[in-house]
């Protein structure tokens, strides 16, 4: 099969893309379109599921063009996939009834509030111990809910058996294998475990769960393995006959693409947020420090493997706020230059909860705040308030998990676009007091994805493939005073406190 290649979607927040990959896990060519955000009310965000299925057939014809390859030479295609996001859709017509609701979007606060008792402080952990997560806005079955109460007449063309659910995987590969014309309607149990609907012990989905938040059923896609072939692609379209056979949400594909398969292996992804996850092996491991116990992978038939994982909702999306909203930098790359005009970041602190906070504080009513302001504070302090932000947040995760896991981290493995930013990756390193390490391959979410594919159907031989391919390409060693490192993270703890319990009965959204 070394004349043949993967090719791997991997459908973002901001964009999707379609990768080549080559048998020693190398990019050959890359496609690339953004989505338009929409921000309906403050708190809202959607994504147009049509513009987004419009964009993919665009990118992979733009990635096959480019590696000068057609069908004939694609083994299998993976696909990974924008986590929480959530797409109804008539079955019949292939359109979705509304937009995708994506997963930093807060409207569902009521309905989870309600399925709290009226009460998320006391009863946010009902359902944790089947599905592993608080209740949060965060996550698809709320969303799914909100769908089929405010939209007119989806509730009665659901319970009639008309409309299907996915994340985005399941919508990408619905229209992948031909859509209305026997499409297949398929999850994998690593984006069935973010719905809060599915049970982690059985991997199917709760039938009570389902009932207490008014979802049919019917509705919901078959959950399978991440790697096993699904179907193939549709007659009319680039990919006809090619396995459809890897299926990963994002964080998960990039933790195996990093090759993190040894229980207490950990890595970070930094894109739209961050996200931490830690190899917990066969076993699903409880959360007392306001972690995510989630599905890692499951290979095949073999058993599934677990995670404990700290989600960060804003991140890479407070550079992109920085750029567009404020106007500071022209693109995103300058943040760093600015940052480093200073030393320091002259006392201002931000502390982003545009969607509430994530872990390790699941505070849906929190909102975003910089403090710390005097006279003294430029746009360079600012840049660089930005920039730390996103290390302290992963502090806290890291922390989190270690307390989780009584495992200490030795190193960890980071991925993502804002891995480019040098000064972030050595306060990263600073911060964390362990080294920091960035892989030759940094597009490791869509490569998760490929090897996922690539194993179904023979190209891998499994994990010690991906193992082998891996390779280091730089690491950032800690090097900041021990007293210095300790007073800024507690001025960012401080500064957090001042962020929450913004929304209550005064404040509507």
């Amino acid at each position: 099969m070394t004349d043949k290649y993967i090719l791997a979607i991997d459908q973002g927040t901001t964009s999707s893309r379609a990768i080549v990959f080559n048998h020693e896990g190398l990019i050959v060519s890359v496609g690339q379109k953004e989505h338009e955000q929409i921000f309906p009310k403050p708190g809202w965000v959607e994504h147009n599921p049509i513009e987004v299925w419009e964009n993919i057939r665009e990118v992979v014809a733009e990635a096959l063009a480019k590696a000068q390859v057609n069908k004939d030479n694609i083994a299998a295609v993976g696909v990974t996939n924008q986590r929480e996001t959530a797409v109804v859709w008539n079955k019949e017509t292939g359109q979705p009834v509304y937009n995708a609701i994506v997963w930093q979007d807060t409207r569902t606060l009521e309905i989870i509030t309600a399925l709290a008792g009226g009460d998320l402080d006391a009863n946010g952990e009902k359902y944790k111990a089947k599905v592993g997560l608080p209740l949060a806005t965060y996550f698809s079955g709320p969303k799914i809910k909100w769908v089929l109460d405010n939209v007119p007449g989806a509730r009665a063309d659901a319970e009639a058996g008309k409309l299907l659910f996915g994340n985005m995987d399941t919508w990408v590969i619905w229209n992948l294998t031909g859509g209305p014309n026997g499409g297949v309607h398929v999850t994998d149990v690593s984006n069935a475990s973010r719905t809060m609907l599915m049970d982690l012990h059985t991997l199917q989905w709760d039938p009570q769960i389902a009932a207490d938040m008014t979802i049919p059923l019917s509705m919901l896609p078959a959950i399978k393995a991440s790697s096993e072939i699904y179907g193939y692609g549709r007659p009319e379209g680039l990919l006809t006959g090619v396995p459809v056979a890897g299926d990963l949400g994002d964080q998960q594909a990039a933790t195996f693409g990093q090759a993190c398969f040894e229980v207490g292996a950990a890595k970070n992804t930094y894109g739209t947020g961050c996200f931490m996850l830690m190899n917990t092996g066969k076993d699903p491991v409880p959360s007392k420090n306001g972690l995510l116990t989630t599905l890692c992978y499951k290979i095949g038939d073999q058993a599934p493997v677990y995670a404990l994982e700290g989600s960060i909702a804003v991140t890479g999306s407070l550079v992109q706020w920085f750029r567009d909203n404020l106007k500071i930098i022209a693109s995103a790359p300058e943040i760093e230059d600015l940052a480093k005009e200073v030393k320091d970041n002259g006392g201002a602190y931000f502390v982003p909860a545009f969607s509430g906070l994530f872990a390790p504080y699941w505070k849906p009513t929190a909102r975003g705040a910089i403090v710390g302001l005097t006279r003294y504070v430029t746009k360079a302090h600012l840049a660089r308030a930005v920039l730390e932000a996103t290390a302290f947040q992963t502090r806290e995760v890291l922390d989190a998990m270690e307390a989780d896991s009584g495992v200490k981290l030795a190193e960890l493995k980071v991925d993502g676009g804002m891995i480019a930013n040098e000064t972030l990756m050595q306060f990263q390193a600073d911060q964390v007091g362990v080294p920091v390490i960035a892989p030759v391959v940094a597009e490791t979410t869509a490569l998760g994805a490929a090897y996922a594919a690539g194993i179904a159907v023979g190209y891998w031989n499994g994990e010690q493939d991906v193992i082998d391919n891996w390779a280091e390409a730089k690491r950032w060693l800690p090097q900041a005073d021990e007293a210095e490192r300790g007073r800024q993270y507690r001025n960012w703890k401080k500064a957090v406190t001042k962020t929450l319990d913004w929304v209550d009965a005064d404040v509507v959204e």
